[in-house]
């Protein structure tokens, strides 16, 4: 589990959902065309930017409010990213629709026909999953392409050719359906071995699933895309750990990510959780900006702690969780009869006899696609609601790293320099907000931070 300091990058495709959306920083989807002020890239030939040792100044990009030229250009970079994110939940909603509705049956006989699939449920759910990811992935491929490599090249935000790209988001894809397949084929496993109650089972087993994850992916999933090590900078690092101090914040460590490997944009993130909590800190960041401002970044990420932003997502995903289970259970009763035939579980352990219908321990494999649609919708509508909560805990790391600092000024240094190095609009439309950012837009952070001076003692409003 991450929180970012900024707008995570999103994704052409959620099914290649990887760890860079969640630090690389900006809007909700790749978008852009290179500016008069973006730092230079190598060409696209993928490598590397310099990198900073324990005592070199880093090089300050402008602190200065956006130029008008530069304004539009971040503005023609957020309308890019708004067309290519709709234009993907328009993908995945008709996909998945269609896949659901009218493939996944003939799909699934084809795959019975087969004789090592015909008498396994399971290797043919695999199978059918397998199949249906791949044809996502294929029909997802071009705007993919667009969006995370030509406009991130078109705005001079990226470091990868078109073969490092595609090796990453290969990588992306095979973590994406192996985490898929886990959902889906426990899914299918606890619908029907629990019967009635699979919905509150289900959501418990995808909290603990979260819960694991939280802890794996700053060990095991980032370091497949980025190289981790822990910062080497003295000065930097006591400076960091006296804001640590006295917040009951257990830091594994202080991390620098190797963003520089991908994208010119900066970010920081709070990552992890028990054992494997660190604070991770884009080397982009490191190098530049100066020490007071990344202080600043840093307490943001300490605010996510103190607030235990990580501990409240997790438990209300619970809910939300359930609740989705839950609706699903009840549509799928009315679309195939779920629920309606045979001795169903009841609870603790006692048998209700139901009408002709399809018995829980019956569920089909073809069924499982209609299930994913149905979470595909529901997390679509749930968006809106999540994304604002999650908007609220920005504010309030935000307002804390204001009080712990006691230094507005870098705080607004430090969001206008990350304004300008990644093409960030700092006013986008409120419907975007709205619908697609975990993050308040940039104009509101500093705003937030203009009224710290008169009202550092009152929390920041809701609004």
């Amino acid at each position: 589990m991450f929180f970012s300091l900024s707008e995570p990058s999103g994704s052409s495709d959620p099914s290649a959902d990887g760890p860079q959306q969640n630090l690389a920083s900006s809007a909700e989807a790749q978008g852009g065309s290179p500016g008069p002020s973006a730092p230079p890239t190598n060409g696209g030939s993928g490598a590397p930017a310099p990198t900073l040792g324990p005592t070199e100044t880093p090089s300050l990009v402008s602190d200065a409010e956006l130029e008008p030229e530069e304004l539009a250009e971040a503005r023609r970079y957020g309308r890019l990213q708004r067309k290519c994110l709709l234009a993907d939940r328009a993908i995945d909603l008709v996909y998945w629709a269609v896949a659901a509705l009218l493939l996944a049956q003939p799909v699934e006989r084809f795959l019975a026909s087969v004789e090592l699939l015909a008498q396994s449920d399971r290797f043919r759910l695999i199978a059918l999953f397998t199949v249906l990811f791949l044809f996502h992935a294929a029909v997802s491929l071009p705007l993919a392409f667009y969006a995370g490599h030509v406009v991130e090249h078109r705005f001079g935000l990226s470091r990868l050719s078109a073969l490092r790209w595609a090796g990453r988001y290969g990588k992306q894809l095979i973590l994406a359906l192996l985490l898929t397949l886990l959902v889906v084929v426990g899914l299918f496993w606890i619908i029907r071995g629990t019967g009635l109650w699979w919905w509150a089972v289900g959501a418990g087993a995808f909290f603990l699933l979260s819960v694991v994850m939280g802890q794996l992916a700053p060990v095991l999933i980032l370091p497949l895309f980025y190289r981790v090590e822990k910062l080497d900078r003295p000065e930097l690092l006591d400076r960091l750990r006296r804001l640590a101090e006295g917040t009951g914040l257990s830091l594994e460590g202080i991390y620098r990510l190797d963003l520089s490997v991908e994208t010119v944009k900066a970010n920081a993130a709070l990552a992890g959780l028990g054992r494997t909590r660190r604070v991770l800190l884009g080397d982009t960041l490191l190098e530049h900006f100066p020490p007071e401002e990344i202080e600043a970044i840093f307490a943001h990420e300490v605010g996510h702690h103190v607030h235990r932003h990580m501990a409240k997502m997790l438990l209300i995903g619970l809910a939300v969780s359930a609740a989705s289970f839950f609706i699903c259970d009840r549509l799928l009763a009315w679309w195939v009869g779920l629920g309606t035939a045979g001795p169903q579980m009841g609870w603790p352990g006692q048998v209700t006899p139901e009408p002709a219908g399809l018995a829980y321990q019956e569920f089909p494999v073809w069924a499982m696609p209609m299930v994913f649609f149905l979470l595909v919708v529901l997390g679509t509508l749930t968006g809106p609601a999540l994304n604002a909560l999650s908007r609220w805990h920005e504010r309030q790391a935000d307002w804390y790293a204001l009080k712990r600092t006691g230094n507005p000024a870098s705080f607004c240094r430090a969001f206008r320099r990350l304004t300008r190095l990644n093409k960030e609009d700092p006013d986008p439309p409120r419907w975007e907000v709205v619908l697609f950012h975990s993050h308040p837009p940039i104009r509101e952070r500093l705003a937030l931070a203009e009224q710290f001076p008169q009202e550092r003692h009152e929390a920041p409003s809701s609004a």
